[in-house]
């Protein structure tokens, strides 16, 4: 799997030498759950994790430019994988970062990055992205990201963490990125 290159990022495949990474982060009870998992109970779990769901393709550890240790994860999820009810040319974006690191526009600028290579290398033709209500950090990454509200699902079932929320469900077409593109360039 390629790696994904921002200003101050590298996004790059898991490698199971991350897992005490990913455990010192993934351990926190405020970001699992806030994401739709529980949090991880110990390294192996999160070894576990690595090898199986980070396995997927185009499941990235965030990492500073400098510094080669797993902050967080982006992702493009699809088909079966997704949580959302996706058409074959669509994906769903997954994303979150260790606690640290939260509130420095990391995570905006690495899903700019998976949008860039959703729309531009894999020839995708919408993205789509939930966050449970309340959840304002995650809001305003699918806002600053061009995403846009359409529609509420309330009492839905989230299984990883035997929960019942409301989901705020957004999305971004091709054709919207391309013209968030070109307005930024003019």
């Amino acid at each position: 799997m390629r790696r994904l290159y921002t200003e101050r990022m590298i996004l790059r495949p898991w490698i199971v030498a991350d897992a005490e990474a990913l455990y010192t982060y993934a351990s926190d009870p405020h970001i699992g759950p806030a994401a739709g998992w529980m949090p991880h109970t110990s390294v192996a779990e999160s070894e576990r994790v690595i090898r199986t769901l980070f396995s997927a393709p185009d499941t990235y550890a965030v990492t500073l430019r400098g510094d080669d240790r797993p902050i967080g994860c982006v992702n493009l999820l699809t088909g079966t994988n997704s949580n959302l009810p996706l058409e074959e040319n669509e994906a769903e974006v997954g994303y979150w970062i260790g606690a640290p690191f939260q509130g420095r526009g990391l995570i905006p600028e690495a899903v700019e990055a998976l949008m860039t290579h959703a729309f531009a290398d894999l020839g995708l033709a919408m993205l789509w992205c939930g966050h449970f209500d309340g959840n304002l950090a995650s809001e305003r990454v699918q806002a600053k990201c061009g995403f846009r509200h359409r529609r509420t699902e309330t009492n839905r079932y989230v299984a990883p963490i035997d929960a019942f929320r409301t989901v705020l469900i957004s999305s971004i077409s091709r054709q919207e990125w391309q013209q968030r593109l070109s307005a930024r360039h003019h």
